[in-house]
């Protein structure tokens, strides 16, 4: 038994871990183009997306993990179904709660894990995210000066450089103008010049050479111009808010947060029920992790002498269902309109009276199939469309004329 259990955790291993990647990648390429679009238009350095799709990893794991055990598990059911291995381990005995001995294993492991992402480590992510999103908004990253473009360096300094050189380390055509709280104003233009750090972190120097550099007050008759060859401008960087304390959001709070505000005394109704709402939706996405294996089961195994391919699609289908059902239902709890438990948990219990009603009956009940008429539904529709495709069509008129 012991060499049966290794060959089950061998056929579920590889699918799962493929979809793991496969999902995570594919969202974290949808999500990556939207940064650095994002990052582009803000100015800011590009090394900062890296950073921000790190922080969004743990919340693609939370949804890609369930689906992953789900496809790794149905493949692996659905490859000993069409190899007929499948029926020489039921005809020596074993029975399917014998075979889902490995893939609970799994489910054990993974839950112990998506409740570690969700309860810990993406509410801490998802608030470095935001923090990263308002600091380029605000240019606390160090935004970049956009060559051709005036840019505003404070309320009171505008600077234009038409080339950069070095990585940024040579600066060409430079125009600068600021003002000052008397109402002075000073414009300088330099043939170059670059950026260096000082003592104060809040102040740099800005060396420019070989310019000529105008000052105005309204008390001068006329404006002062002085050539120079090298000349040190200091520039007083802007001050930036802080960014909020972490918990401006459930999102961001962790398990033993939500737990601790949705029975705190000090916190209003509409905050107790957005934290319960909250705290009982991830419980119910980990819980309903357990129930997968026997979907699987019911799902992976396709009829006798058919190779349809229909329960890995429908179980893609109802995960993804449940995943949206159970999100309408926190926005339903948070607004208190229905209390969390009920809101979270109904759903819940409705879906794993269906996912073991479909277990039952692939498991107990002789022939028993749950999906037996979506089955020859997608099997009539299959053959429809195939005898409507115009090289259908073409190669039975040749075999009529030809018989």
């Amino acid at each position: 038994m012991k060499s049966i259990d290794r060959y089950m955790a061998r056929l579920i291993a590889l699918p799962l871990l493929a979809t793991l990647v496969i999902s995570a990648m594919l969202l974290v390429l949808d999500r990556m183009l939207r940064l650095f679009d994002f990052v582009a238009t803000q100015g800011g350095p590009i090394s900062v997306v890296w950073r921000m799709l790190a922080n969004l990893l743990p919340e693609y794991l939370g949804l890609g993990i369930p689906i992953g055990l789900m496809l790794g598990i149905l493949l692996a059911f659905r490859r000993l179904a069409t190899s007929s291995e499948l029926d020489v381990m039921r005809g020596v005995g074993m029975s399917y709660l014998r075979l889902l001995r490995v893939p609970f294993y799994y489910a054990i492991v993974l839950a112990a894990l998506n409740i570690a992402i969700v309860g810990f480590v993406q509410p801490k992510a998802r608030y470095y995210y935001e923090q990263l999103r308002f600091e380029l908004r605000t240019g606390a990253l160090g935004a970049s000066i956009k060559v051709g473009e005036f840019t505003n360096l404070g309320s009171r300094m505008t600077l234009r450089i038409e080339e950069s050189r070095d990585k940024g380390r040579d600066l060409r055509g430079i125009f600068v103008h600021t003002q000052t709280q008397k109402g002075d104003w000073i414009a300088v233009t330099a043939q170059s010049g670059r950026f260096l750090a000082t003592d104060d972190p809040n102040v740099i120097i800005f060396r420019l050479t070989n310019g000529t550099l105008v000052h105005n007050r309204p008390d001068f008759t006329a404006p002062r111009v002085l050539t120079f060859s090298a000349h040190d401008l200091p520039i007083n960087l802007p001050k930036f808010e802080n960014f909020r304390q972490r918990g401006g959001r459930n999102l961001e709070f962790t398990l033993p947060e939500l737990a601790r505000l949705g029975h705190s005394d000090h916190a209003s109704e509409q905050q107790r029920d957005s934290s319960r709402a909250e705290f009982h939706f991830r419980m119910a996405e980990v819980a309903s992790m357990f129930l997968l294996p026997f979907l699987a089961v019911a799902l992976g195994v396709p009829p006798k002498r058919s190779s349809s391919a229909l329960g890995v699609f429908l179980s893609i289908v109802m995960i993804v269902t449940y995943h949206k059902v159970n999100e309408y239902a926190m926005s339903v709890g948070e607004r208190g309109v229905i209390d969390p438990i009920l809101a979270l948990w109904v759903p819940f219990a409705i879906f794993a009276g269906l996912v073991l009603w479909m277990f039952y009956v692939t498991a107990y009940v002789p022939g028993g199939q749950p999906i037996a008429a979506l089955e020859r539904v997608f099997a009539k529709t299959a053959k429809a469309i195939a005898r409507r495709l115009p090289g259908r069509r073409r190669d039975a008129r040749g075999g009529a004329a030809r018989a």
